[in-house]
């Protein structure tokens, strides 16, 4: 009996050394997954917020307009937010906060039309979306680059 606690213990701690990684390792296979990369989806998330804000500062911009800049950056931050969380529990909390944000920010902004308070929210938003999602890529670089 003892014998085989000892062995399974064993056998676990082996199977567990084996199994780990660097932070380093993890992040550079998470932000490469076969049908994610994250530097790219970074900066398209960083080039939607862009062309959203571009528009809700345009006061003549049509509803159709905001509706097309703005939904394409709730699809696309939706579709970063799938890839979480990340090996890196802080990188992935402050990643949430951004597409929380983000999101937000398209959603306020796909039904502004003319209302300068909403525009100015949705603005607010997407501010502190890329501001937190710009804290975040310095971490997950950070840990791209740590050698443990």
């Amino acid at each position: 009996m003892i014998r085989a606690l000892v062995a399974l213990l064993a056998a676990g701690l082996l199977l567990s050394a084996c199994g780990s990684q660097s932070m380093a390792a993890a992040m550079k296979s998470w932000s490469k997954q076969s049908s994610y990369n994250y530097a790219a989806t970074n900066r398209s998330l960083i080039t939607d917020a862009t062309r959203s804000a571009k528009a809700l500062r345009t006061r003549g911009e049509t509803n159709g307009e905001l509706h097309l800049v703005c939904g394409v950056l709730d699809y696309d931050t939706e579709s970063a937010n799938s890839f979480l969380p990340t090996p890196d529990t802080v990188a992935s909390k402050l990643l949430d906060k951004a597409y929380g944000n983000l999101g937000a920010g398209a959603t306020v902004c796909y039904g502004a039309g003319t209302s300068a308070s909403k525009r100015s929210r949705a603005l607010s938003y997407l501010s502190n979306g890329v501001g937190q999602l710009n804290e975040a890529s310095a971490r997950i670089k950070s840990d791209l680059s740590s050698s443990g």
